[in-house]
Order: C-alpha cells, then sequence, then structure tokens
C-alpha cells in the first residue's frame, strides 16, 4: 500500500519561509517522479514542482520560480519543498503526490498517488 506523508506545513508571515517534507512508503518502483501540488479554497488543484527519480531534472510553476526549491532523498524515501520569500497568495493545502516514470506532468489527474494535504497559511 503507497503512502505519502506530508508535514511541514504551518502558518507564517509574509516574506518567511517553510519547508515541508513528504516520505513515501509502499511505492514498488524506483523510478518515479514526485511533486507537491496546491489548492486554495474553490480553486482546482494547481502543480507547483515536480522532480524526478535521480533529483536531476525539475519543473516548477511560474509563479514559485525563483522562491521554491524542490529536492529529495532517496534514501530516505522523502521529497521536501523548501519555500521562501512566501506571498499570501501561498496560501493553500499543499499536497505531495507521485507516479512512476520520468516525466513529470502539470496536470493533477495523471498523478496516481497523493498525500492527505498540510495546510500553508501567509499572513500578510
Amino acid at each position: 500500500q503507497v503512502q505519502l506523508v506530508e508535514s511541514g506545513g504551518g502558518l507564517v508571515q509574509a516574506g518567511g519561509s517553510l519547508r515541508l517534507s513528504c516520505a513515501a512508503s509502499g511505492l514498488t518502483t524506483n523510478n518515479y517522479a514526485m511533486g507537491w501540488f496546491l489548492q486554495a479554497p474553490g480553486k482546482e488543484r494547481e502543480f507547483v514542482a515536480g522532480i524526478n527519480w535521480s533529483g536531476g531534472i525539475t519543473r516548477y510553476a511560474e509563479s514559485v520560480k525563483g522562491r521554491f526549491t524542490i529536492s529529495r532523498d532517496n534514501a530516505k524515501n522523502t521529497v521536501y519543498l523548501q519555500m521562501n520569500s512566501l506571498k499570501a497568495e501561498d496560501t493553500a493545502v499543499y499536497y505531495c503526490t507521485a507516479k512512476a516514470g520520468t516525466y513529470i506532468p502539470t496536470s493533477y489527474y495523471t498523478y496516481g498517488y497523493w498525500g492527505q494535504g498540510t495546510q500553508v497559511t501567509v499572513s500578510s
């Protein structure tokens, strides 16, 4: 059974930083891409960042480029999202996700595994 467990969300002032973590278990292949999506109230889930198995390929939404960094530690089966210079509009529930293969799509329906989400609130 695949499980993705996020942690690290919370309340932060605008301009501050947070680091999200996602611990994965039960994945039967060692070639899977992982990523982060966000979902604000009343809106569709949006792609934030993704990373391939080796960590050599990353992809970011335009809105977070230069502010967020995705990374992974395969020895710990964990992916991270370092979020700097946070803005009020970054407020959302952040979901960790995984899919088999190297390709990092931005459409949420292409990912097969999801965590329960962690709330990030940025106060202005």
